[in-house]
This record gives C-alpha cells, structure tokens and sequence, in this order.
C-alpha cells in the first residue's frame, strides 16, 4: 500500500515526500514505488478518496513567518 501512496505522490510531483522507515523492508518499499506508474485515472482515483486533515503537534506550533505572537505560554 505505502508503494501506491508515494507513486501517487509521484505522479502529482511532489518529488520529496518523507519517508520514515524503521525496517529495512520500509526502505525498500519506499525504493520499489518509484517504479510503480500510475494511470491519469488512477491518480484521479486516489485524488477522489483523499480527504486532508487538521495540522497537529509541534510543527503546528510554529506560525507562520511575519505573524506576531502577543502571548505565548
């Protein structure tokens, strides 16, 4: 599953995506998508059943560059 999911990333250009892996069989899932090829209907597809979500946790916790933080605790 996590092969489909970064060559969906691929195929929408997202050329980074961070991959976390703590077994070696991760690493080479992760190797193994770039050779997946996704359909333009397919991608649309996988577009369709995305749904984003709230940001959360620390990063989160770091505004924008230029806002002003008047209390922060």
């Amino acid at each position: 599953m996590s092969e489909i999911a970064l060559a969906w990333e691929w195929a929408k250009g997202i050329t980074a995506p961070i991959v976390g892996s703590t077994k070696i069989k991760h690493l080479e899932s992760a190797v193994n998508s770039m050779d997946v090829e996704l359909t333009l209907d397919e991608v649309n597809y996988f577009d369709e059943l995305y749904v984003p979500h709230p940001i959360i946790g620390a990063i989160n916790q770091n505004p924008p560059e230029g806002t002003v933080v008047l209390d922060r605790k």
